[in-house]
């Protein structure tokens, strides 16, 4: 038996955010073969650091992991968006501080993570939440730089939920930032496809959209 893990937020841990039965972890475990089952250990509101917390309650039979995290560690630094500064070198500098911070972190997880399961594929942060502001866009692109860059150089699948949910019907009416019913089928059927598609003995990485 083959067991995929989803670790991260609530791009996997949507329940609270849809109807009964369309959750990630409902959707994907209703699409799966009967010789894979999936395992939820995504926590909604979770950041980088946390993944440690669900890494301990890992199943010793687990196969695959998908991970998706680095929202909530943008939101908890959307605040410096409000601060000034007295040249665009000066905010830049801040920036740069946040995403060192963020790479370091991003890079010991998913190192963490490997040695524990080969089989990893990682998620970017999607970015078309209906009225997000276009500056906090820029900002999140500086996470989605670091989750790709870190992403390719240990050849792990990596799924674009930039490029995946791409339509206003794919957040949830109750929270924005959350993915509904729609959304969910949609990462489902990507994460039923990197199981199916992708080699993972080459460690090349492959972007499914």
């Amino acid at each position: 038996m083959n067991n995929i893990v989803l670790l991260g937020d609530s791009i996997f841990d949507n329940a609270e955010y849809v109807d009964q039965n369309d959750s990630v972890i409902e959707q994907l475990n209703a699409s799966l073969s009967k010789d894979f089952k999936a395992t939820l250990l995504a926590v909604d509101g979770n950041i980088t650091s946390d993944v440690y917390n669900q890494l301990e309650l890992l199943p010793d039979d687990t196969t695959h992991a998908f991970l998706s995290i680095g929202g909530n560690d943008a939101l908890r630094v959307v605040n410096v968006l409000q601060q000034s500064s007295s040249t665009v070198g000066e905010a830049m500098e801040v920036f740069t501080e946040i995403r060192l911070d963020f790479q370091k972190r991003y890079r010991e997880l998913i190192t963490q993570i490997k040695q524990k399961v080969d089989q990893l594929t990682i998620c970017t942060v999607h970015d078309c939440i209906p009225d997000i502001e276009p500056r906090s866009l820029t900002a999140l692109s500086l996470f989605n730089e670091i989750i790709l860059k870190e992403a390719i150089s240990i050849g792990t699948s990596i799924i674009d939920l930039r490029l995946l949910c791409n339509e206003k019907e794919d957040y949830s009416s109750i929270s924005p930032i959350e993915p509904s019913g729609q959304g969910a089928k949609k990462i489902v059927e990507q994460i039923v496809k990197v199981i199916k598609e992708h080699d993972f003995n080459n460690l090349i990485s492959h972007v499914y959209k």
